[in-house]
Parts: C-alpha cells; structure tokens; sequence
C-alpha cells in the first residue's frame, strides 16, 4: 500500500489525506468508523478537544494498532488545544490531557485551533514549541490564522508552524493564506473541505466528475492535493470513507483546476477567524 505523503518543515511526513472527525460525538460508531479507515488505508487521523470525541478516536486506533493493522509509529494523529485564554501552564495541561484520553504517548501534530481576537495565541505558541523543543510532540502548528496573525507569530516565537489547517473549499480559496504559508514553508491543509456536502451538486464539479468516472467530494479532494493542500474530509459513512482515500489515479488538468477555483466568492461555509470569539 503506497501511502502519500508530504515533507514538512523539520523532516516530518505527513500523509496528504487524513481522516477528520469534526462534528461527530464521542461514540462507538465512530471508534468503529476510525478503525474502519485505517483499515482502509488512512494513516492521518484528525481530532480536537473542543470535538469531545478523543477518547472514541484513540479506541479506534487502539483497536487498529491491536488487530495488527497498522503500528503506532505508522500513523500520524493530530488533535489540537481550544485556547480560550489559556496561559501557558495550561496549554501544556490540554495536551496531557489529550493524549490521555486518546490513549497515546505522544502526538504527531497538536496544534492552536483558532487564533482568537486577542494576541493569547502567542503565549499558547510558546508553551507548543516547549513540547516541541522536549520531543513530546513531533509536529506543531496552528489553524485558522490568518496572514496577520501568522505575522504576529513569527515576529514573537521561534519555531515556524509546520501546518495551517484552514477552510478551504472551492468557494474560499483563500489564496493570500496559502502563498503567505508557501513563502515561509508552512503547509496548508483543509478542514471541511466539502461543505459539508453542500458543495457536491455544484454543475461544475458534476460535469468534470462525470468526465473521470469520479464523484463531486472526490474531484474537490483532489483540487485540493493539486493546489498542495492536504485534506481532511470527514464521514461516517463506510462507502463514502472509501471513496474519499481513491483519489490518486486521475489528475485534473490546469483548465479544471482553474475551473474550480473560480467557483470562489470568499465565503466562509464555517466561522471567520477575523471576527471568530471564544466568549
């Protein structure tokens, strides 16, 4: 099984699709659903604190990782701190507590799920790049900042964030984001990369789909790896987690790829990070 990945910023592999797990609560379905997508052929599991679903994620894994499936070491698991004013001793408090409730030693990738209207960030950052320096997490990065706050960041810490996952759809291509992030060798990825399916009727999409045979989600998803983000759509349904991984035996060409990005109109299927408030 060949498993696709991307070379981040200190040497680290990250695959390029990764199974996510927003809005979906603590259940045994989707600790079936995750076991089910490793076996499937993800290596990437998504996750957050604020989701209240790490304890489902991580019997998924072990379950995976039991039956022989896959090892530890072969899976990348990220989850990330909700940093509604933490100071630093309580950022580094979130991450124990995430990897023990997702029965792990340590996590590939933890990262600030929204910057906030404050510069609480910064101090959230620092307590990141302490578990980083100490070889407790592989990966840090953040999500939803913006070319601003990632201005902000790299002017007041020293470890420049491997990842910024974003919303990034074909209706918000957030295109200054993504070159700010390429400039400085951080790698993009997209959190709801479908809309939630509101996306998929779309007459574009449909007619490039029917082109290669393929569904809507997996035209999108691969736009996505083609404008070099990785993504993390999310689904509990077996069928649908299938289809999202088969997408690596059709290229879009340039027209296609332009085609689709043209369907942006800056709207933000979920919150805006430049008025986004944790109270």
């Amino acid at each position: 099984m060949t498993i696709h990945t991307v070379t981040l910023n200190n040497g680290v592999h990250m695959p390029k699709v990764g199974y996510g797990t927003f809005r979906v609560k603590d259940s045994e379905d989707l600790a079936e659903m995750v076991t089910l997508a490793i076996k499937e052929g993800y290596r990437h599991i998504d996750t957050a604190h604020i989701y209240g679903n790490e304890e489902s994620v991580g019997r998924g894994i072990k379950k995976a990782i039991g039956e022989g499936i896959v090892t530890r070491e072969e899976l990348f698991v990220t989850s990330k701190v909700w940093n509604d004013g933490l100071s630093y001793e309580d950022t580094i408090a979130a991450y124990e507590e995430s990897i023990r409730k997702l029965g792990l030693e340590y996590l590939d990738l933890y990262i600030i799920h929204w910057p906030g209207l404050d510069d609480n960030y910064i101090e959230v950052y620092k307590a990141l790049e302490e578990l980083y320096n100490s070889k407790r997490v592989k990966t840090i990065g953040v999500s939803n900042f913006h070319v601003q706050h990632l201005e902000k960041l790299l002017a007041n810490t020293s470890v420049v964030p491997a990842v910024n996952q974003i919303e990034f759809q074909p209706r918000l291509t957030q295109l200054d984001v993504r070159e700010y992030c390429k400039k400085h060798g951080i790698q993009v990825e997209a959190w709801s990369p479908l809309m939630n399916g509101e996306i998929l009727n779309d007459p574009t999409l449909v007619e490039i789909a029917e082109k290669y045979q393929k569904s809507t989600a997996q035209v999108v998803l691969r736009w996505d790896l083609q404008n070099h983000v990785i993504t993390i759509p999310k689904s509990m349904t077996p069928s649908r987690i299938r289809e999202n991984i088969d997408i690596f035996d059709f290229n879009l060409s340039e027209d296609e790829l332009g085609k689709i990005s043209s369907l942006n109109e800056d709207f933000h299927y979920g919150p805006n990070p430049e008025v986004f408030n944790f109270k």
